[in-house]
């Protein structure tokens, strides 16, 4: 045994996030902590990194009790990790951020040449083509998060746990870094792996713990004993139901909802065209990097757009920010990076939640705390947000909850077109499966959806029509059969092809 966390309790104001909860881990394995969002996972290994210290319980490493003050401390004694919020500092270049625990220097001075060399190297374990003095800011999401492991295999940690690291990561990607794991837990390492993809879960890890509720259902158990459907009945205390979509029917040939066509933008698409009907879900998939998140960002006025036109039912529009979007179009977007353009973070949900349907519950100019209760009270049921209350701070929720209430903003504000850009990520099975139902059920009742999604399995579930996207341009575009097999074979096809002729 490498590290025991036994007994571990942890409460904040009006939630007890961990309740004697207990992990253990051997050198050489890979860990699964799982649990649904609120389980108290990312709790756990804040508490084991130092970020918080515990209520109760211990934190045994190698047979020492250990009492971490920082992270750093935690980090010197040789636990690593990735967490799901991204810790680089944006304004810092990639081998800075890589270096910031370790500086290179000579004579009392940075040597940055051997930081670069340093951070080049830790690049290269992932295969990442970047250049180290490219700041972080000027990275997309994925490219960031790649960043971050990097920057946590830099250091010579014994035990590394990643909170959910293949979130904005592509198959290949997410095969490349599991590739690493399997190095490091060859040379004794033990890597702890928090991720809802249940897929990844079993192609890499060896044991699991299931937290539920705080506590630990399932601890240290051989990840070989149990199929998917007893993993989920862990996490959610019962047995789980996949979700049936119904059927439904998109009139094509009526005027799109949302149309572009020939769009060209400074950040480099050029002649992109696709249209969305009144109903249907359009996904949109390629590789990290393919300029799909760009692409939304520049049709809701965020970046510049060059050539071409972005049509809303039919008639050419010039469209400044989101908030125009909205207001004029009935056009809602849900940004991939919740924490940075998501969410208030430093505001109750109420707030967050209401933002988007101030006009619509004011009175004499005024919003009443039990209007925006009341849209609050309707999206917490829909989508199971777990919170202490709806004045709980958005910052204090749990990864998952946080992307919930980025959602149910636009849910309230009743649009006509929906852009969702990788809306599932960090959301537990029974969590999905249910937003799955909900998105459909929208485009049901007319909505458009623009899906943009790394994750193929939930494009090929949810989909009407999938386009796919590579170097900024259209690769092709292909109907959905939901036969997952036959459609991911011809997506490949297109993600090495050349753009589509304009």
């Amino acid at each position: 045994m490498m590290l025991l966390a036994e007994g571990l309790t942890k409460s904040f104001p009006g939630v007890r996030a961990l309740d004697g909860a207990t992990l253990t881990l051997a050198a050489g394995s890979v860990h699964a902590l799982l649990g649904e969002n609120g389980a108290g996972k990312s709790t756990l290994v804040k508490l084991l990194t130092g970020v918080y210290r515990p209520d109760a319980g211990r934190v045994v490493l190698d047979g020492r009790d250990m009492h971490f003050a920082s992270p750093l401390e935690a980090l010197h004694a040789g636990i690593g990790v990735v967490h799901q919020e991204r810790n680089l500092v944006p304004e810092f270049s990639i081998a800075e951020n890589i270096a910031l625990q370790h500086l290179p220097n000579r004579l009392g001075m940075v040597d940055r040449a051997r930081m670069r060399e340093q951070s080049r190297r830790c690049l290269d374990l992932l295969d990442l083509d970047l250049d180290p003095d490219t700041k972080v800011a000027e990275l997309s999401v994925a490219q960031a998060q790649l960043v971050e492991i990097a920057k946590a295999l830099s250091v010579d940690t014994r035990v590394l746990l990643l909170d959910e690291p293949t979130a904005s990561l592509t198959g290949d990607e997410a095969d490349r870094l599991y590739a690493i794991v399997r190095k490091l837990t060859a040379t004794g390492h033990a890597v702890v792996l928090v991720s809802h993809k249940l897929e990844e879960v079993f192609a890499v890890a060896d044991t699991v713990t299931v937290l539920r509720d705080g506590r630990s259902v399932a601890q240290a158990q051989p990840l070989s004993g149990y199929t998917r459907d007893e993993i989920v009945d862990l996490m959610v205390g019962r047995a789980y139901a996949s979700v049936e979509l119904a059927a439904r029917t998109v009139d094509r040939d009526a005027t799109p909802a949302l149309e572009l066509a020939g769009l060209s933008t400074r950040h480099g698409h050029r002649d992109v065209s696709l249209r969305v009907a009144r109903g249907e879900i359009l996904g949109l998939y390629g590789l990290v990097g393919a300029g799909r998140t760009e692409l939304a960002k520049a049709l809701l006025g965020l970046d510049e757009i060059t050539g071409g036109e972005v049509r809303v039912h039919g008639v050419p529009v010039r469209i400044r920010d989101v908030g125009q979007a909205l207001r004029r179009h009935r056009i809602g977007y849900v940004p991939e990076d919740r924490k940075g353009e998501g969410l208030f973070l430093e505001q109750p949900i109420t707030r967050n939640v209401g933002v988007t349907v101030w006009r619509r519950l004011a009175r004499f100019g005024l919003i009443g705390d039990k209007a925006e209760r009341d849209v609050v009270a309707e999206y917490t049921r829909l989508l199971g947000i777990r919170a202490a209350s709806p004045t709980q701070l958005a910052g204090q929720l749990s990864g998952g909850n946080q992307q919930k209430v980025s959602l149910a903003k636009w849910l309230a504000a009743s649009c006509d077109i929906l852009i969702v850009d990788e809306p599932t990520v960090g959301i537990d099975v029974r969590t999905k499966a249910a937003f799955h139902e909900l998105i459909a059920r929208l485009a049901g009742q007319g909505m458009a959806i623009l899906l943009i999604s790394s994750d193929l399995p939930e494009v090929v579930t949810l989909a009407d029509r999938i386009v796919v996207m590579g170097e900024a341009a259209v690769r092709g575009e292909l109907p959905n059969d939901h036969d997952y097999d036959t459609v991911s074979q011809r997506v490949i096809r297109l993600i090495h092809a050349a753009p589509a002729a304009a």
